[in-house]
């Protein structure tokens, strides 16, 4: 009985889910990868509230001419001048040119996206370059914990002495010593002692009361234990992380990377910066704003800035960490202030203090670390300010008398920032220019490039049609990765990651070459193509995963302890390892399927 030949269905209808998922994963990683065509272009913005007084678009660009600073394109709107230097490298110090000769206008680099407009609406952007590639300047910044402590001991010791004041616990004294704070303790003061430790135990969580009896004494010693204290430095670390980054986000870098790096020490990439001054005057400035009463007796000196000594209440009404936000202004003199905006908890401390104390003075106490000759650490407290309070304030207010913009510009960012509660010192300071990073990026190009150019050669030549299948997949493997790492945020590219897209080529190549080996095996063993092929690729894929499963441990230990470049190459590699599967097996089958079918179609082979 004659039966009708069953031809192989075309290849439209074998189409399912996943063959749809692989092709929109695919178009939408070349999508992610397309703004990396375009390369950014760095503007310089410059605010003018005053255009026609004090500059206009014809000074500002004669004079950044005069400096040397070419400028090759300005567009000016309503409230706001905006130009391109013909040299990227240049805009950092134009930027410090014109801040310095222009004072009354606002500037800052901009990056502007060149990709077509559909792109930037989408929210896609090129992947963003590190400090080896854009050039730019490297700190390693070394945090203080032991001197953080003590000022916290300091805090709990004020504190003590404020809660047996107001608890009028008599036959309470507070003694601080060197890594503890001790309260001594009559014995027909006892009553009081539960309700003074209770409050300052709820205050400073952590914190071990433990006693010593005497005759007539009793002797409580407060202080953290090793764990305690190991929480308060993770907290203090955690705490200088996020105040440093608010500080370089205020400067306007938005590709920086900020990372601990060991036990106290915090490293900061800043690429594309090549003016380090600015970025060190603000990120190494340890720098704290309280507020206190002014006393006639008593209390601790203080030096004015400008000169002269006033005695202030040692505990403060309220400190840095209240404030919410601070910006830069003018009086009615036009001297500049500092507005100041507070959360909750500073503006009920202002209400109530200042409610009680209308007509008296109080100071603004500025404080910062430094080191001196032999190394130490010390702490420099100057008022920076003494007023009258005039009437009730709560959580709006200015600071005036500053010494001029540039002082008022500074203290505002620092405050919206926040404080760093530890001080920090500038170890290590590295500047690589934009000429270097131009060169590397050419040079790992190049490299990239040849090792592409040589294992497409190699592939088409030794396993022909196959070849041109690997060809494909490596080509879209290269694609997945750059757009999937121009899609994830915090991703950045270094130069040994480009040494790590050269290696995920080659691992990429591997994966095809097991692969086809297997398939020729297949077919040694007598299986018709399309089995060869199907049996090949679910036989190889045991041992490429558990390849790439041991590479990826590797990439993550490397990411996990490795800083900077290193980090950088983890990324790449283990980005690299999640593409060359995606496209060495998933696609490269689906390729070769289609493949064998239609040419088995053409030639009307039976499979």
């Amino acid at each position: 009985m004659l039966q009708r030949k069953r031809s192989t269905p075309p290849f439209w209808r074998r189409c399912n889910v996943s063959y749809i998922a692989m092709l929109m994963a695919c178009l939408l990683l070349a999508i992610s990868a397309l703004p990396n065509l375009f390369p950014d272009q760095s503007w310089l913005h410059i605010d003018n509230p005053q255009r026609g007084n004090v500059i206009n678009m014809h000074t500002l660009t004669e004079s950044l001419n005069h400096e040397g600073y070419q400028v090759a394109k300005g567009i000016e709107s309503h409230d706001e001048f905006a130009l391109l230097l013909k040299q990227p490298s240049d805009s950092a110090n134009a930027l410090s040119f014109i801040k310095t000769h222009f004072s009354e206008s606002k500037s800052k680099i901009v990056a502007h996206s060149t990709s077509p407009q559909w792109l930037q609406q989408l929210g896609l952007s090129p992947i963003k370059l590190g400090l080896d590639l854009n050039g730019g300047v490297l700190f390693v910044l070394d945090v203080d914990l032991d001197k953080a402590m003590q000022e916290h001991l300091t805090s709990i010791y004020l504190q003590s002495k404020a809660t047996i004041r107001n608890a009028k616990a008599h036959g309470i004294r507070v003694v601080q010593a060197k890594d503890a704070v001790e309260l001594h303790v009559l014995k027909n003061a006892e009553d009081n002692l539960a309700v003074v430790l209770n409050d300052i135990q709820s205050r400073f969580t952590g914190l071990i009361a433990t006693s010593e009896h005497r005759d007539s004494l009793t002797k409580i010693l407060l202080k953290y234990d090793a764990h305690s204290q190991n929480l308060f430095n993770k907290q203090v670390m955690a705490q200088t992380l996020t105040t440093l980054r608010g500080r370089i986000e205020e400067l306007g870098i938005t590709e920086a990377v900020t990372q601990r790096q060991g036990k106290q020490r915090i490293r900061i990439e800043l690429p594309g910066v090549q003016d380090p001054a600015e970025a060190k005057r603000i990120i190494g400035a340890t720098a704290t704003l309280d507020f206190h009463q002014v006393v006639e007796a008593g209390g601790n000196p203080f030096n004015v800035q400008g000169g002269g000594v006033v005695n202030l209440d040692p505990e403060a009404i309220f400190s840095g960490e209240h404030i919410n936000n601070a910006s830069v202004s003018k009086d009615e003199w036009g001297k500049p202030l500092v507005q100041l905006s507070l959360d909750s908890v500073g503006g009920d401390a202002m209400s109530a203090f200042t409610k009680r104390n209308i007509g008296k003075p109080m100071a603004t106490v500025y404080s910062e670390y430094s080191r001196n000759a032999q190394g130490e650490v010390i702490k420099q407290s100057n008022v920076i300010n003494i007023a009258n309070i005039a009437q009730h304030l709560s959580s709006r207010f200015s600071i005036t008398n500053m010494q001029s913009p540039q002082a008022a510009y500074d203290l505002a960012l620092l405050l919206r920032a926040g404080s760093l509660t530890a001080p920090v010192t500038i170890i290590q300071e590295q500047t690589i220019g934009p000429s270097l990073g131009a060169e590397n990026i050419e040079n790992g190009l190049a490299a990239l490039m040849l090792g592409i150019g040589i294992t497409l050669a190699f592939m088409a030549l030794w396993y022909r049609r196959l070849g041109l299948i690997a060809n494909i997949a490596l080509l879209l493997n290269l694609t997945a990765l750059v757009g999937l790492m121009s899609l994830l945020p915090g991703v950045v590219l270094t130069l040994p990651g480009i040494a790590g897209l050269v290696l995920t080529i080659g691992m990429a190549v591997d994966t095809n070459v097991i692969i086809f080996e297997r398939i020729k095996e297949e077919k040694r063993k007598g299986r018709a193509t399309y089995q060869a092929i199907e049996q090949g690729y679910n036989q190889a894929f045991s041992t490429i995963f558990d390849a790439n499963v041991t590479t990826m441990i590797t990439a993550l230990i490397l990411y996990a302890v490795g800083y900077g470049p290193v980090k950088g190459f983890a990324i790449t590699l283990a980005l690299g390892l999640v593409t060359s599967v995606f496209t060495g097996v998933y696609v490269s089958k689906a390729l070769s399927q289609t493949l064998y079918l239609k040419l088995t179609n053409a030639r009307g082979v039976k499979s």
